[in-house]
């Protein structure tokens, strides 16, 4: 070999490349195993559980009424209930839909719960809700139900208490109400 360095000095260096690139390449699977360079384990473990809320229904106390009024007119439905414990008359929503014509429940419009119930001393309520507000679900004999569900604060409903009610064919003649629940 004339005028120049050997080789041997940039294999060496070759293979100390190649040692630290192997080293490198062994920590950094140790850090993906192990998501840090500290691979510990612990033996304490914790355990928990959780259930669902379920919000109480109100309950029916007492057979529902159809009242026909004079010849349909000032007609309603009488319902006797109670809310759940721990529940007031603020809790609850009322609800009303056909049977049959695959209506989803919704709010009575016009209806005013507070002013259509009257609170009686074993701490249950007696609820007349007049046809006239049921717009055109009530008559002709189409059946009408009606619920009663108690709201949770946090936005979830119980199942409902309910009634169905039948206006008969004409001016209430024939008319009737039964609890569902």
């Amino acid at each position: 070999m004339t005028g120049g360095t050997s080789p041997r000095p940039s294999w060496k260096r070759a293979r100390l490349l190649l040692a630290v690139v192997a080293l490198l390449a062994l920590v950094a699977g140790s850090v993906a195993a192990n998501g840090t360079l500290a691979g510990w384990t612990d033996s304490k473990m914790s355990q928990g559980a959780f259930t669902a809320g379920k919000v109480p229904a109100p309950v029916l106390t007492g057979k529902c009424q159809f009242r026909p009024g004079l010849l349909g007119v000032g007609a309603s439905v009488r319902v006797y209930w109670r809310p759940p414990a721990g529940y007031s008359l603020s809790n609850i929503v009322v609800t009303a839909s056909t049977s049959g014509l695959g209506s989803v429940l919704a709010p009575i419009t016009g209806f005013n719960l507070t002013s259509n119930t009257t609170s009686n001393s074993d701490g249950s309520y007696t609820t007349d809700v007049p046809t006239n507000l049921l717009g055109g679900l009530l008559g002709l004999g189409s059946e009408l139900e009606i619920a009663f569900q108690a709201k949770h604060a946090s936005g979830w409903v119980s199942t409902s208490a309910s009634v169905a009610s039948n206006a008969g064919l004409l001016g209430g003649i024939g008319g009737n109400c039964r609890n569902l629940t």
